[in-house]
């Protein structure tokens, strides 16, 4: 009887796994529902099926656009992430998984979209976009998505893209904001539309990052499946993408607004900039050692009278007691009570923030003795 239940439960197995081959491969059925759409159709998918994005940042952004672009019938998705996968990413970051944690992002990722999108060549690099590497990731791209959380990689994004005319789908966020565009498509009479230096000439450098503020995860879902609705526009042809526009969303409010764009930054300024800027990400700064401290030395000198440490970045967990926390963006040297007696240590997740604010206090103090924690509260 045992003999005949196993044979029985092998044979529905198999059957299943035939079955489910079977789904895989009829991409009539996979994609029934979309082509439905009389605006879509036959033609439309293999539009997108046709397609090849650069998704680059494999983030709160970056992911879900990623796997929605290849759920959608994109052929061809090459993502672009130098980070592996954080416990703090996970609130927002929703298609990692706890297992995931220490992994790198664009390798999870793929191996997702892969089992979830068969009919999507999926690729990656797995290291940071640069000025040098940014053309070779270009190449042979239809448009590209910008899901990255850093300034100056945008800047660099959209740069590239004016120069080599490659479609540019921006998204960015703030607390509860959220930004979109679709930048650099030619247009019937051979112009190109709007860019980002067109909305903001000059690259801010006081505007804080999520680490720093803050995101609510519903604001990042939005935004980066805005993004995803721009790209299916712009590879089928159909409805108004948001050309020579900047779609403002606030989601406390329910709240939008469009503001217009005027093409005005040339192509020529634009080489020139391209040519004199290094686009350097605080990230990618290489970290002063005389300023640092490694998890191993703090652990061993924590409980000292002599060592204070101070969080720079709100409602941190700890595994150890800080005297006080003060945010990066309210950090103040002018306000603090030193003791020149004590070793100042700075504290923030991912050590950026923190390293900032030991830079603050060394510029004030150059006799203190500062130091950041190397790697932060991730690496500790």
């Amino acid at each position: 009887m045992r003999l005949l239940s196993g044979m029985l439960i092998r044979r529905k197995n198999l059957s299943w796994q035939k079955e489910k081959s079977a789904i895989k491969m009829d991409k009539n059925q996979f994609f029934k529902r979309q082509t439905t759409l009389s605006e879509i159709g036959e033609v439309g998918q293999q539009k997108l099926q046709n397609a090849s994005v650069l998704v680059l940042g494999c983030g709160g952004l970056g992911s879900p656009i990623a796997v929605y672009l290849a759920a959608s019938g994109i052929g061809k998705i090459h993502l672009v992430d130098f980070d592996t996968v954080a416990i703090s990413n996970l609130h927002r970051q929703v298609f990692y998984a706890l297992e995931d944690v220490g992994k790198s992002k664009t390798e999870v990722l793929s191996a997702f979209i892969k089992k979830r999108a068969p009919f999507t060549e999926v690729t990656y690099t797995n290291k940071s976009i640069t000025k040098e590497n940014v053309f070779e990731l270009l190449e042979n791209i239809d448009i590209v998505v910008d899901g990255t959380d850093s300034l100056p990689t945008k800047y660099l994004l959209n740069d590239a893209c004016v120069l080599k005319n490659k479609p540019l789908v921006y998204g960015s966020l703030y607390k509860f904001d959220g930004y979109v565009a679709t930048f650099n498509v030619l247009q019937k009479d051979g112009s190109y539309s709007a860019n980002l230096r067109d909305a903001f000439p000059e690259m801010a450098t006081d505007i804080p990052n999520c680490e720093e503020v803050g995101t609510l995860n519903a604001i990042v879902g939005l935004i980066a499946i805005q993004q995803v609705n721009e790209v299916l526009k712009l590879v089928t042809g159909i409805g108004k993408p948001l050309l020579n526009k900047l779609l403002i969303y606030n989601s406390l409010e329910n709240t939008q607004l469009k503001m217009t764009l005027l093409p005005s930054v040339s192509k020529t300024k634009i080489t020139k900039i391209f040519e004199n800027q290094t686009y350097m990400d605080v990230s990618c700064i290489v970290q002063r050692e005389d300023l640092q401290i490694s998890s191993a030395v703090l652990k061993e000198k924590i409980t000292t009278k002599n060592i204070e440490v101070i969080a720079v970045l709100p409602n941190l967990e700890l595994p150890f007691k800080v005297r006080q926390t003060i945010p990066i963006q309210e950090f103040d040297v002018e306000k603090l009570d030193i003791d020149f007696n004590k070793t100042y240590v700075m504290v923030c997740q991912r050590g950026l923030s923190s390293y900032k604010a030991t830079k603050m206090l060394k510029k004030r103090y150059p006799a203190l003795t500062v130091l950041s924690l190397t790697g932060g509260i991730s690496n500790y």
